[in-house]
This record gives structure tokens, sequence and C-alpha cells, in this order.
């Protein structure tokens, strides 16, 4: 599993590719959280739709980094076009709090406008 970080105007944008598990997320989570908090972005985007497994770390990763957007009065976002991940976010409430949109220019006009 790799991700790489991007930002766009008040969003910091996290790509996952492969993998999303225990093995990989304390790692990407103190990565997103160091860089949301230097670079004093309002909004986390986490763009999934490249992951081929997520289990319940993945969701633990989602709901931190909910909790530092909202701390900051910023949202968090996701983005995901994948049958499973879909699912698994379902299953677990997570779209009772965040919005997942089909695309990032989609997640980005909603956070920006």
């Amino acid at each position: 599993m790799s991700y790489t970080i991007d930002t766009e105007k008040n969003n910091l944008i996290v790509h996952f590719y492969g993998e999303l598990d225990h093995h990989i997320s304390e790692k990407a989570r103190l990565k997103i959280d160091m860089k949301y908090k230097e670079s004093s972005l309002k909004n986390i985007i986490l763009d999934l739709t490249q992951l081929s497994l997520m289990d319940s770390s993945g969701i633990g990763l989602i709901m931190g980094r909910y909790k530092n957007a909202t701390e900051n009065k910023g949202k968090l976002a996701i983005v995901s076009s994948n049958v499973y991940v879909d699912k698994l976010i379902r299953m677990s409430g997570l779209l009772k709090i965040i919005e997942v949109y089909k695309n990032i220019d989609d997640a980005l006009e909603t956070l920006e406008g």
C-alpha cells in the first residue's frame, strides 16, 4: 500500500493505492496529521478510488482525520468508486457524518462552495 499527499487551496488530499490495513494505517496517520498541522489547511479529502482492500484500521484512520478536520472547523470528504470500500463505509455508519463523492472535482467543488 502506498499513498501520496497533495494540497489544493484549503484542502489536504490523500490518495491511497492498494491496501489500507493495520500494516500501514499508523504510519499513514502520523504523516497525514503532521502534514495537515504544518500546512494550516482546513479540509481533508481521502481518495480511496485506487484501494483494493481496507480493513477496520482504515475506518479508524478515517474517523481520526474526521475528528482533526472538525476540530479545525473544516470537513472531511471521501472519494470512492470501489464497491467493496463503499460497502465497508456504509456498514460502518460513516455515511451519517461524512460525505462520499465519486471524484475529487466534486469533493473540491462542495468543500470550496
